[in-house]
């Protein structure tokens, strides 16, 4: 990853891809949990599976709180079983999706989606389903009075991403949960931005299912996620297999968590998950996102001054995470990318980012942006490195400097991920 021809510091700022690094106490959770209780839960009665079983029932718990902070507040205990494990996001969201649309039924989205939503939905209007993506207003937000008027007889799910991994916005789910409650439709986030940053509140929005994973804001390893299914949330279950218990059922059982959970689950990385919860509790989600946002400002705030530099989406400071994408007068957004990585050490994402159709409806087709995202062990002088980074190479467009940066770059074998 780094420039080993460079001994400046690495300065890591690609943290909507995966949060980099993790705290300590994570890789040493991952480590003593596999050595010393690695074995598998819920198919043993032995002590070692049976303390593996009660680490994933309190992480179960511990996220089934995070998402319903309301009902902590109440004294109530939403039920933790309803917590499912998944590999990831797109996974999660994949059980949420095949789980509660048929063909014939209508789905309800946005422009602002990641392909984790995007294609399993296309793949459901191959199927015989219908889709509606609704746009965002030119900052990226979208008008919860337009998910309403896209609303039909047949619609059985409003499917939306609550933080945009291109431009940081994050939609008014609140507002958007009432309308789905008023028409009796089911609502789904995708909070792969925001899970363990961003409040979430399932009970007081209105939201039937959480779609989460662990590698980003929740600090956790790579391989983990799932979804978080509302009390009175139905949902079919879409995978099938062992789950360690009733081996004799010719089917899959539907009680949960097993309804959408086969197979050995991904034990050293729930154990990370749970030691990443930890650390978020510890710290606290307000100050982590404060202390991302002081940056986050800072770096926005630098980047506008710089001459060439243009800020796509909404430069606002609330109702966001800290996300940017930005496109340079004259240069390729992967030529960008490029530059900042082999002579800044600083390292972005390039592209689409999985994401066509904001940069669609934003006007970034076909080579997309250089996407800056900060992370909770950024430092000032990381973001103050970046800035400089781009003012230098913004002063040096010209069509023979892109030209022989990139066959430089290309000589030491660096990539970049488009």
């Amino acid at each position: 990853m780094s420039n080993t021809d460079n001994s400046e510091k690495l300065i890591y700022l690609d943290n909507a891809a995966t949060t980099f690094p993790k705290p300590d106490q994570v890789h040493e959770a991952v480590k003593h949990f596999y050595s010393n209780y690695g074995v598998n839960p819920g198919r043993s009665g032995c002590d070692l599976a049976l303390v593996a079983e009660e680490m994933i029932h309190n992480t179960r718990k511990k996220l089934s709180a995070l998402f319903n902070p309301s009902l902590v507040k109440a004294g109530k205990e939403k039920d933790p079983n309803r917590l499912v494990f998944a590999p990831n996001a797109t996974m999660a969201l994949n059980l949420i999706i095949n789980g509660t649309v048929e063909p014939g039924d209508h789905v309800v989205t946005t422009m602002v989606e990641h392909n984790s939503v995007i294609r399993p939905v296309n793949h459901k209007v191959l199927e015989g389903s219908e889709a509606t993506f609704v746009a965002p207003d030119g900052e990226g937000y979208i008008n919860p009075e337009d998910i309403r008027k896209a609303i039909k007889k047949n619609t059985r799910l409003v499917i939306i991403s609550h933080g945009s991994n291109v431009i940081g916005v994050v939609q008014d789910i609140r507002a958007i949960g009432a309308i789905c409650k008023e028409h009796g439709i089911p609502l789904a986030i995708d909070a792969a931005q925001t899970a363990g940053i961003f409040p979430i509140d399932m009970a007081e929005w209105n939201i039937s299912f959480v779609a989460f994973t662990g590698h980003k804001c929740l600090m956790a390893p790579t391989g983990t996620g799932g979804v978080c299914v509302a009390d009175d949330a139905e949902i079919r279950g879409s995978i099938f297999g062992g789950t360690g218990v009733r081996s004799i059922e010719p089917l899959h059982l539907t009680d949960f968590p097993y309804r959408l959970e086969a197979g050995t689950p991904n034990l050293s990385g729930i154990a990370g998950l749970h030691a990443g919860l930890c650390w978020i509790e510890e710290r606290g989600m307000e100050a982590i996102y404060k202390h991302e946002m002081e940056l986050f400002k800072t770096l926005q705030d630098g980047l506008s001054e710089i001459r060439g530099v243009k800020i796509i989406g909404t430069k606002n400071l609330i109702n966001r995470v800290a996300t940017m994408s930005i496109t340079v007068d004259n240069y390729d957004a992967s030529d960008i990318g490029t530059i900042l990585d082999v002579d800044h050490n600083v390292l972005t994402r390039t592209g689409l980012q999985c994401a066509p159709l904001i940069h669609k409806h934003l006007g970034t087709i076909p080579r997309g942006t250089i996407r800056f995202s900060v992370g909770a062990f950024n430092t000032k002088e990381d973001i103050e490195a970046a800035i400089k980074g781009v003012a230098e190479i913004s002063a040096a467009r010209n069509s023979t400097a892109i030209g022989t940066r990139t066959t430089e770059a290309v000589g030491k074998n660096k990539t970049v991920s488009v």
